[in-house]
């Protein structure tokens, strides 16, 4: 989730996608998104389960800024909010 492109960015973990960008994008939640106004979906991987998604989420938390723009910008060149495609 990001503000803006090339703004400020937030790796988060979910079951419910949907959900939890509703729940982001609608600042449901106190906390760092709320605060940062981290409401467009720029980027999302789809992992067979909650493990694989727990690691992977720790991997992109650990890795550079510099990385994962380039994630982003291999999905999402133009940063355009994706929350639209996933909703159907």
């Amino acid at each position: 989730m990001t503000n803006k492109p090339h703004g400020t960015l937030y790796v988060g973990v979910t079951s419910d996608l949907i959900k939890r960008a509703h729940e982001h994008r609608h600042e449901m939640m106190d906390g760092f998104t709320k605060k940062y106004r981290c409401k467009n979906l720029v980027y999302y991987e789809l992992l067979g389960n909650m493990g694989f998604a727990i690691t992977r989420e720790k991997q992109l938390k650990a890795g550079s800024r510099k990385k994962k723009i380039a994630l982003i910008e291999a999905m999402n060149p133009e940063w355009h909010d994706l929350y639209g495609s996933i909703i159907g």
